[in-house]
């Protein structure tokens, strides 16, 4: 009886030894502690680590107080909001890695405990964030208030303004492109047919496939969600046994073909390989022809742009604006783009362009990797400079709306440790705390 009280008062002393600190009903633990300075170190970060494991340390005791708020406020975010995001950051972190077995060794756990410490992660920060707007929701910004921010810059702080262009399309797909899937298709399954017959089919996919990110790893996507996936491929992919092959699937991206390697519940490890059309020399002279021709019709006013791109361009999010390119990103609809965020043929053809002027037919590549052909007009542009009060109000009412948010949490948090109990362990309490009255 005796030997067992003494195990079970040693493992409560590591238990407590592990605690790093606690704010109100969130603890923290050291391996959070440690898990964020190998991860900071691992970015790049190359502050001295005792400094580092401080600076982790404080903002994991802010982000619990948020966490504690989200408590009390009975706010809770949805698991789902989180899998695309999540996907995206574990694949980053496998190609970084080089595989998924140095990501392992790296961090000492295995990829579903690196996934679901990750996940855990990411649905804190939302959570912190739902918490954030609901403090600032009733911020208002005038005029005066950014005028008032625009003066208390620096001249050395006042932000930069790089350059940026406003452009119109007309993109046509490669001729033949019916035909050329056809080869595509054939090509899928001359390859599926050495699978079946009993190849390797990562071996393959390192040759073959034309995904350059997962080629190198054999096709392997990593556990991924269903819903993070293109609903062709999911429901291809969930369809599989475990090691079974799919059928040929075609998404926006080109010709697939795929194997299960695992799965728990709506989430699955499988690899793919990726066969995309490819477009003759023929035809790519066809289409610049083509392009040249409506290009010329435009420049004699013949027709105007913007109706030429309703009537030709097969591009669907930009034709229905007559042709107006916008960024890439469903929450930033903007029409304005920075020349960096160009493709490099777009960016060549652009950079020599005045206001008004078409460029020659070029062939490049869509957002989503196919060969596409393009002609592209030059509707504004506004060269790299200091920001402006009147030219760029928007930019700096955002700036000004952050800094008056950012003083709110520090009002916030400097109240919230007041009203909140706070226990940090020994080994923080030398750190240079940026707030004060953690040490109570």
């Amino acid at each position: 009886m005796a030997m067992l009280l003494t195990g079970q008062m040693t493992y409560a002393q590591t238990l407590i030894e592990s605690v790093a600190g606690i704010a109100g009903n969130e603890v923290i633990y050291l391996s959070n502690v440690e898990t964020g300075v190998v991860q900071e170190v691992a970015s790049g970060n190359k502050t001295p680590m005792s400094t580092l494991r401080c600076k982790i340390f404080e903002s994991e005791l802010v982000n619990k107080l948020f966490l504690d708020q989200a408590r009390i406020d009975s706010i809770k975010t949805s698991e789902a909001t989180v899998d695309s995001r999540l996907t995206a950051t574990m694949n980053n972190y496998v190609a970084r890695a080089g595989s998924e077995k140095a990501l392992e060794d790296y961090f000492k756990k295995s990829m579903v405990e690196i996934r679901a410490d990750l996940r855990k992660s990411m649905l804190e920060q939302e959570t912190i964030s739902q918490v954030q707007e609901k403090i600032t929701e009733n911020i208002q910004i005038t005029p005066a208030d950014i005028k008032k921010y625009y003066n208390s810059l620096p001249k050395d702080s006042i932000p930069k303004i790089p350059a940026m262009v406003e452009l119109s399309i007309i993109q046509l797909d490669p001729p033949d492109l019916e035909a050329n899937k056809a080869e595509a298709r054939q090509k899928l399954l001359n390859l599926r047919s050495r699978i079946i017959a009993g190849e390797n089919f990562s071996a393959l996919a390192v040759l073959y496939s034309e995904d350059p990110e997962t080629a190198k790893r054999g096709g392997e996507l990593g556990f991924v969600a269903r819903g993070s996936l293109e609903k062709p491929f999911a429901d291809a992919a969930f369809s599989l046994n475990k090691n079974g092959v799919s059928k040929i699937v075609e998404t926006r991206y080109g010709f697939h073909i795929i194997q299960m390697i695992d799965r728990m519940g709506d989430m699955a490890n499988v690899r793919h390989i990726l066969i995309r059309p490819k477009v003759k020399p023929e035809e790519t002279e066809k289409a610049i022809n083509r392009l040249d021709s409506i290009a010329t019709m435009i420049r004699r006013d013949s027709i105007k742009f913007a109706k030429a791109a309703i009537i030709f361009s097969s591009h669907k999010d930009s034709r229905i604006n007559g042709g107006k390119l916008v960024k890439n990103d469903p929450s930033s609809r903007v029409t304005m783009l920075l020349l960096d965020d160009l493709d490099k043929e777009t960016y060549v053809m652009v950079r020599d362009l005045k206001v008004g002027e078409i460029s020659p037919p070029f062939k490049t590549t869509d957002e989503n990797g196919n060969t596409v052909f393009r002609i592209v007009r030059l509707d504004n542009q506004t060269p790299a400079h200091i920001a402006d009060f009147k030219t760029d109000y928007e930019l700096l009412y955002n700036a000004a709306l952050q800094q008056k948010r950012s003083k709110y949490y520090e009002e916030w948090i400097a109240k919230k440790i007041g009203i909140t109990y706070i226990k940090v362990s020994d080994e923080f309490k030398t750190c240079p705390f940026a707030n004060k009255g953690w040490l109570k």
